[in-house]
């Protein structure tokens, strides 16, 4: 063994992880990992911003369930990362940032781009590291990456200040660790406690979240639906994890979904709460009846509890614990007469699915001009309407009207912020998902305001041959708040909600990419069509109705002032 330099030993440590990308922008803190990747089997994908990296992490992320590595040199590099990370950690993203910094002999000497970056980042991530010692950095790393996907998945934070990078030390005092953890701990006892209430109640329903994605339970969960009868809802990453068009699926927990949830989570007398959190999007806990029994699983025992009293709280691995609730079943043979004891009221949950759906239809249908955007989504909707399509979500009221309206046949399939509701992840998310499925369609709708945000990334899915389709829905302006302002003030304040037509399309032609403008919601589908026959990274620009006011609108009208 020779001397090795603490740049080589975190790129080799890079990839004896088996990570395919690195999402980065350069800079001097990071060039002495650099050095060693290039030409290595981990490639380097570079943006033009600093956040778009980190959202392409976190969405590779989110869709392969290992944790997705940014890259990122010190200071402004750095900074530019944090509403990225606040998303993930928000959004429960398995995610691995590496941050360059000043040097450990450098500190308070005014070094170049020299600030305190731990203290910054550390309440925004599951873990922060800082390694001080050279021969320390493949621990480290192997820390940081395990941290991020064990238990409740996260953004872990690991800082490498570049005269650690450059050292150089005998190789034979470095420590190298890989540790994989596989565990999926399940609670027995509680999963007959979970049968002997499903039995006793009349109107249950199943609510899957992102836990029910990150633990790969989507087999079980059908199963287990199938087997008791009980409606499934999904939400977040657990969208897709059970199809939409399961008989027995209806779509969205989300009351402003249009279907069966408003009516269910009114109606409900059990509800079984699983990998999900208990948020805004659920009046934090309060769109449920009071007497109603709730029953959460998580495989983080402290969020179990959060706004609202839990009948039985079970913390552990979805997929082992729906995995035991289906055997048992098995087991005491009651099955049927489960299916038969809930049959009239999913027929109920029909009805009202059906009802829920028949105010929104004319939207849906609508052939005003300029045009109304649930009848944009809907055409994006039947578009892409292959079961393996991918459609990314990104803005104020673009993600609501689309959420309203997606069918989700795959879970890890559909791609918003979540609940930070960050603008500017789309382009990013999209790119990243094309890279990640060069052979499936990709679709970005987004606002015209939150396209602006990372509107470079055009160039970098051009430059990377990611050719991605990009629906702008433009109502001139900052829809959300505007209409929230018009709710709760009686106006619109012009400066900060207007931003006027701008030729978005036109801007993305001169990048090199295909822009299209539509007026006429009829032009939509011949749009798309031709768009993603072009084999080109395309921009369409569709004029969407500036009066229309999303429930997201009202909600936010509504911000703090949920109870008297």
């Amino acid at each position: 063994m020779g001397a090795v330099t603490g740049g080589r030993l975190a790129a080799e440590a890079l990839i004896e992880k088996k990570i395919e990308y690195i999402f980065t922008l350069s800079g001097g803190h990071i060039t002495p990992i650099y050095q060693y990747l290039e030409n290595s089997p981990v490639k380097l994908f570079d943006t033009r911003h600093e956040q778009a990296a980190v959202f392409m992490a976190e969405a590779w992320g989110r869709m392969t369930r290992k944790p997705g590595i940014a890259m990122v040199t010190a200071g402004p590099g750095f900074t530019n990362t944090l509403s990225a990370i606040a998303n993930a950690n928000m959004a429960n993203s398995p995610l691995v940032l590496i941050s360059g910094c000043v040097g450990v002999e450098c500190i308070e000497k005014l070094d170049l781009q020299d600030m305190r970056q731990l203290p910054i980042i550390e309440p925004m991530v599951k873990k922060a590291l800082v390694c001080h010692k050279t021969n320390r950095i493949p621990e480290f790393i192997d820390f940081a990456y395990r941290t991020a996907i064990t238990g409740r998945p996260g953004p872990v934070y690991l800082e490498l200040p570049v005269d650690i990078l450059n050292a150089s030390i005998d190789e034979a005092q470095v420590k190298k660790t890989n540790t994989i953890v596989e565990s999926r701990p399940a609670d027995s006892i509680n999963a007959a406690k979970i049968i002997e209430m499903i039995q006793s109640s009349k109107n249950p329903i199943v609510i899957a979240g992102s836990g029910a994605w990150y633990s790969d339970a989507g087999k079980e969960l059908v199963e287990f639906t199938e087997k008791t009868g009980i409606p499934a809802f999904t939400f977040a990453l657990g969208r897709g994890t059970i199809s939409d068009t399961h008989s027995l699926c209806f779509e969205s927990s989300l009351a402003i979904r249009p279907g069966a949830a408003l009516f269910a989570n009114f109606s409900t007398d059990l509800v079984i709460f699983l990998g999900s959190r208990m948020s805004l999007f659920y009046i934090f806990g309060d769109i449920f009846p009071k007497e109603a029994k709730i029953i959460q699983v998580d495989i983080k025992p402290e969020e179990i509890g959060r706004n609202r009293s839990i009948d039985l709280g079970i913390a552990g691995d979805l997929k082992a614990l729906l995995g035991i609730l289906n055997r048992i079943i098995d087991e005491k043979g009651i099955g049927k007469s489960l299916v038969s004891r809930f049959s009239e009221w999913v027929l109920t949950l029909k009805q009202a699915e059906k009802d829920g759906k028949a105010p929104s239809i004319p939207d849906w249908e609508s052939k005003n001009i300029p045009i109304h955007p649930l009848r944009l989504a809907r055409e994006i909707d039947d578009f892409m309407n292959r079961e393996d399509d991918i459609v990314v979500g990104d803005g104020g009221d673009t993600p609501v009207w689309m959420g309203m309206t997606r069918t989700i046949r795959q879970p890890g399939h559909y791609l918003d912020s979540g609940i930070y509701q960050c603008l500017g992840i789309g382009l990013p998310y999209a790119n990243a998902a094309k890279l990640l499925n060069p052979q499936k369609r990709v679709c970005l709708i987004t606002g015209d305001g939150s396209i602006g945000f990372n509107f470079m990334e055009f160039e970098t899915a051009i430059r990377k041959n990611l050719p991605v389709v990009v629906v702008i829905s433009n109502d001139l302006g900052w829809g959300m708040i505007r209409h929230s302002q018009e709710i709760k003030i009686g106006h619109a304040i012009e400066t900060g909600t207007f931003i006027g037509k701008v030729n978005y399309h036109k801007m993305v032609e001169a990048l090199g990419g295909k822009g299209m403008y539509v007026e006429k919601p009829e032009d939509i589908r011949p749009a798309l069509e031709e768009a993603f026959a072009s084999g080109k990274i395309t921009c369409i620009n569709v004029m969407t109705d500036p009066t229309t006011i999303s429930p997201g609108s009202t909600a936010l009208a509504n911000l703090g002032s949920y109870k008297a």
